[in-house]
């Protein structure tokens, strides 16, 4: 379990009081908001730049705080990530109001037509069943362990044996990744799918 801190957002002329916890992640750069309501309906969605937030309000309200550098949300949290040359003392309750804000302002997480941009990228050849059992495995064993870290890893493509996978919110620059990639994610493939000899992160 990663240590939570609970915040409680009261605006005094009308809205309720918003609980939003926060979690540490294995990213000492990225932190996990947990609202305490939907984020997404279903996947998730990356913004790794604030030119790759104009489909979403409150990606955009991120990045509008000075040092917020990557923005990724899963169904119930988002994780931001900020420039090493600030402190999360001095951007939390920042990013907690401008997070409190957007919920209790109506608007919508994603825009129309943009509910669920980020997953696995998709695959043209002969060896779509191996793509298949590989993409199976990352979304019953891999996918919901790293949303617990406030990240995503999905599918980018198989050739010759190498496994591409891109690394999203909290896993991309982790420290950890790496190890993860290539002790957790690496081995089981291995395991379950003999033709798979290798896996790599793409950027």
């Amino acid at each position: 379990m990663h240590p939570v801190s609970p915040h409680i957002w009261i605006n005094p002329i009308e809205e309720p009081a918003m609980f939003i916890q926060t979690e540490s992640t294995p990213n000492p750069a990225t932190l996990k908001f947990l609202p305490g309501q939907t984020v997404l309906e279903m996947g998730t969605a990356d913004f790794p730049a604030p030119e790759a937030a104009s489909s979403s309000p409150l990606a955009t309200r991120l990045f509008a705080v000075d040092g917020v550098t990557g923005v990724f949300f899963g169904t119930d949290f988002v994780t931001v990530t900020k420039a090493d040359t600030i402190e999360w003392d001095h951007l939390k309750p920042a990013l907690l109001g401008a997070i409190m804000e957007h919920f209790q302002s109506g608007q919508s997480v994603m825009e129309q037509g943009h509910e669920h941009a980020s997953g696995h990228a998709e695959h043209t050849g002969e060896d779509g069943a191996i793509v298949g059992q590989i993409k199976e495995l990352l979304d019953s064993r891999v996918r919901p362990a790293v949303a617990q870290d406030g990240g995503d890893i999905t599918f980018h493509g198989f050739e010759r044996g190498v496994v591409y996978l891109h690394m999203q919110g909290a896993c991309a620059g982790c420290p950890s990744s790496t190890l993860t990639l290539k002790m957790g994610i690496e081995n089981l493939l291995r395991h379950y799918i003999p033709e798979v000899t290798e896996v790599r992160p793409v950027a």
